[in-house]
């Protein structure tokens, strides 16, 4: 069993009558990417704050790290790194000086900050850029500064806010990329984004938080599970070969295509081989075979319904 990285039991917050996360319960496995999902105004920031100790929590048990957060904020601190919603470059200085800056408040030497920086900026892709200002670099330019600048100290575990909110696709990859990197050299990222397709890309493991409630948790299959609509689609070489397919299954409907059969399907493994063998055993050849499934957007919009009315708290 994995080592948990962040365990959060009971986790409570409130501003005045409004209840922001009411007693949710995360556990993120180390060197993983867990993703938190929800729309706006279901407690996505808040939790993010709560963890990386930047506001308090009204009632909960947390362990960051494997620091009790409320007894040793400080040791929490020193092995998260955070990434917000908005850049915390500072635009006045070159990508170089933005990073010797940070070594300088992790208290480096200065020629292990020096060199830290180096390493950093050749990592990210920014050496070419390293000695202009930051305000002439793109959004995905700054976007991996910052997270270059997480870097820093040296984090096992990254707190990454949509982190690539109005970045181009191609920096979006780049920054998917760079995550899948540090997870692959044991960083642990949790991750909240309004991309579902990021969460699809990059996550191990998915919580959906609506109304500061934990509505769904699983994998990205998992999930997409949970709603109907999924289905199998089978091509043969004639409608022959359909006609003894539905005969031999006992469901499913011919596509505009006449000879694509369409059967409803969750598309999980043992369901799939056992539909295979029916055909199988009745000679029956498959020319070719698709499995369809709900994808997240499916999944997020079925389960937090109707997003118009909900009070804008993060």
């Amino acid at each position: 069993m994995s080592t948990l990285a962040v365990t959060a039991t009971g986790l409570r917050k409130s501003y005045g009558d409004k209840v922001v996360l009411d007693g949710i319960d995360l556990n993120v496995a180390e060197g993983t990417v867990f993703a938190l999902l929800g729309p706006n105004g279901a407690g996505k920031t808040t939790a993010v704050q709560i963890l990386s100790t930047l506001i308090g929590a009204d009632a909960g048990e947390i362990r960051v790290a494997g620091h009790d957060l409320a007894r040793e904020p400080q040791a929490v601190r020193a092995s998260i790194g955070v990434t917000g919603q908005y850049s915390a470059v500072d635009k006045l200085l070159t990508g170089e000086e933005n990073l010797n800056l940070m070594a300088d408040l992790h208290h480096l030497p200065r020629r292990e900050g020096h060199a830290r920086t180096a390493g950093l900026l050749e990592q990210f892709d920014l050496v070419e850029a390293a000695k202009k200002p930051t305000s002439t670099y793109s959004g995905g330019m700054r976007r991996r500064l910052d997270l270059a600048m997480t870097l820093v100290g040296d984090p096992r575990i990254i707190f990454l806010d949509e982190p690539t909110t109005g970045l181009d696709p191609r920096s979006r990859r780049t920054m998917w990329q760079i995550v899948r990197d540090l997870v692959a050299a044991g960083v642990t990222i949790f991750l909240t984004t309004q991309y579902l397709e990021e969460a699809d890309q990059l996550a191990g493991h998915i919580a959906m938080l609506d109304h500061g409630a934990l509505i769904a948790e699983g994998t990205p299959e998992e999930l997409k599970r949970l709603i109907p609509g999924g289905h199998v689609s089978l091509r043969f070489t004639d409608e022959d070969g359909v006609k003894s397919a539905l005969r031999a299954l006992g469901t499913g409907f011919v596509t505009d295509d006449p000879r694509t059969v369409r059967v409803p399907s969750d598309g999980n493994v043992r369901e799939l081989r056992q539909l295979l063998a029916r055909l199988d055993d009745q000679d029956i050849d498959v020319q070719e075979m698709s499995v369809h499934t709900p994808d997240l957007d499916d999944v997020f919009l079925t389960l937090t319904g109707d997003p118009k009315d909900k009070d804008q708290v993060r």
